[in-house]
């Protein structure tokens, strides 16, 4: 992972600034994640500190974050013994990837007293972990670890804090060439992993680094990029930079030159935290949320394609009233040929040019008149059916189109999103939500992603149906200009002015490409129109409208584009 033991140094350095400090607010909007405010040198600063399995980090932020109805108590203890304290030190532990937050304050009855917390990132072992520092006892954890999973040390309330076995490894900003001959076997090979056994804080992308910059390793090359790259982080020169290749993102607080990507540079590891985890740990919390959902969505969403394979069949089928009216004709004009108890008859087409001959199947318990008018009934009821499956059809085919919305808007939605597309469901009756008896369901008040264009125009975002609805038909002045993507599910995007100049116009299309399912493609059709020429039916699903006068733009999403315009 990128985040390793060195990039841990270059983040306890930036959290410096908040020594002195003291802790005023601390939440906790997400299982593993704590938002800690720290009031140091005449500014608010946000912590953020996760210890999610995927994404653990520790960062400031700048990032806004909902935060539950009720806090967890893990949320609740962290308050009661840290807030008003003040934070006295950050330290890392080694080059391992543990920051310690030494905390002083005064206890409830006024006496001094001493936290520590320490901030574990190790992948999915991530915690977080407070700690009675006069005592070293544990006074509790976002992640409780019993003898049972780790015999080693036991995280629990109550517990003595151990810190994680020590891995013998090298620190490689003390190291010279030497050491690094010593430690390495060109012989062997996997160099990029020798590197990572033997020096403590080192990633593989850092060892492939090093590897790369010295061209083909051997004695002499490889010493010389191993001391070259340490120097410069013993020495904090740091240009936090993201790395985007083709099939990934990286991130480093140096460039890294072997993925031969994109490089995009950043003046804090905040800022850069910030952009790379844009939404990943967002979509990963949605994704757990609304997994039900998803699955919901697309039983349905198969029901209906399944269906109008079935309407097909029975169309094809109608499609045959001709050929039942002929059969009904032409027993008619042969009824002296047909006898109860036939079980088919064989008779002249009139109605062929070539006269050819027919084979009518009959009802043998049927008399000819009977047989007869049963064709004529099938011929009725055939072309009966053709109006109704074709309506049945574009019905199916309505259904389809809202679901695949709604796919695209779980692949965008916040949290509060998953709430509001659940709710949708459950109005629309796929769904059963479920309340507490006596408990009155609360109206949520629907809020809208707000961005603002480079020349200080502010553009809107729905992104669900209940937030297009809204923003469409309650929101939007008639003559400001309304955006979507063409034939693509996507989200609602009004550009609040009547008259935008061309690169508002340009910027609001790439919100719509961008929050739609064509976000990934290139040049992606995005229709615009006065508010005014937007329509929604009778009846219509959720979300669904119809406009006319539109012009078309064709733009290629850009996620920096977005990020910018969003933190303007």
């Amino acid at each position: 992972m990128s985040f390793d033991g060195l990039f841990t140094k270059a983040m306890v350095k930036e959290l410096s600034i908040l020594k002195g400090g003291r802790i005023n607010k601390i939440h906790q909007p997400y299982k593993n994640e704590i938002i800690m405010s720290v009031r140091a040198n005449g500014r608010n600063h946000k912590m953020l500190i996760s210890a999610h399995p995927s994404y653990a980090r520790i960062q400031l932020t700048s990032e806004a974050h909902e935060n539950p109805n009720e806090p967890p108590m893990f949320c609740m203890l962290l308050r009661k013994h840290l807030e008003g304290y003040i934070l006295e030190d950050v330290r890392q532990i080694g080059l391992d990837r543990i920051i310690v937050f030494d905390i002083k304050g005064r206890n409830e009855i006024g006496d001094i007293s001493y936290k520590q917390l320490f901030v574990e990132i190790m992948g999915r072992h991530s915690n977080i972990v407070l700690v009675d520092k006069e005592k070293n006892v544990i006074l509790d954890s976002v992640k409780h670890v019993t003898s049972a999973v780790n015999s080693f040390r036991t995280v629990l309330p109550g517990a003595d804090y151990k810190l994680p076995p020590e891995q013998g490894k090298k620190n490689p900003l003390e190291s010279n060439k030497e050491e690094l001959l010593q430690a390495i076997d060109f012989n062997s090979g996997k160099i990029d992993k020798q590197i990572v056994e033997h020096f403590a804080g080192i990633s593989p992308l850092v060892a492939k680094e090093i590897i790369y910059q010295s061209g083909l390793p051997n004695s002499s090359t490889l010493p010389e990029s191993f001391v070259q790259i340490m120097s410069g982080i013993k020495l904090e020169e740091y240009q936090p930079t993201l790395i985007k290749t083709d099939t990934k993102e990286a991130f480093y607080m140096i460039p890294v030159t072997h993925l031969k990507g994109e490089e995009i540079l950043f003046h804090t590891l905040g800022e850069l935290l910030d952009r790379f985890y844009f939404g990943k740990a967002e979509r990963d919390r949605v994704k757990q949320q609304g997994h039900d959902l998803e699955r919901l969505i697309k039983n349905e969403k198969e029901k209906n394609e399944l269906k109008i394979e079935k309407l097909k069949e029975t169309l094809m089928d109608a499609n045959n009233a001709d050929r039942f009216q002929l059969y009904g004709e032409l027993l008619t004009a042969n009824m002296h040929m047909a006898k109860r108890g036939m079980e088919k008859i064989e008779v002249q087409n009139y109605y062929d040019d070539q006269g050819g001959m027919v084979m009518i199947e009959l009802d043998p318990r049927k008399s000819p008149s009977e047989n007869a008018q049963a064709y004529f009934s099938r011929y009725q009821k055939a072309k009966t059916a053709i109006v109704i499956v074709q309506e049945q059809i574009e019905k199916a085919r309505g259904e389809i189109l809202y679901f695949e919305n709604l796919l695209q808007q779980l692949d965008s939605a916040s949290p509060k999103d998953i709430e509001e597309i659940r709710q949708e469901l459950a109005e629309e009756g796929y769904l059963r939500m479920k309340h507490k008896r006596g408990q009155k369901q609360k109206q949520q008040k629907i809020s809208l992603e707000k961005y603002i264009s480079s020349d200080g125009t502010e553009i809107l975002v729905g992104k669900n149906n209940k937030q297009n609805d809204y923003l469409t038909n309650k929101v939007a002045n008639r003559d400001e200009i309304w955006l979507h993507t063409k034939d693509i599910p996507g989200s609602h995007v009004v550009i609040r002015s009547k008259d935008p100049s061309q690169e508002t116009l340009a910027e609001a299309a790439n919100l719509a490409a961008y929050f739609s399912k064509s976000k990934n493609s290139s040049s992606v059709p995005v229709d615009y129109t006065r508010a005014r020429y937007v329509k929604k039916p009778n009846g219509a699903k959720p979300g669904f409208v119809i406009y006319e006068n539109q012009q078309t733009l064709f733009v290629t999403p850009d996620v920096e584009q977005v990020l910018s315009m969003k933190n303007t």
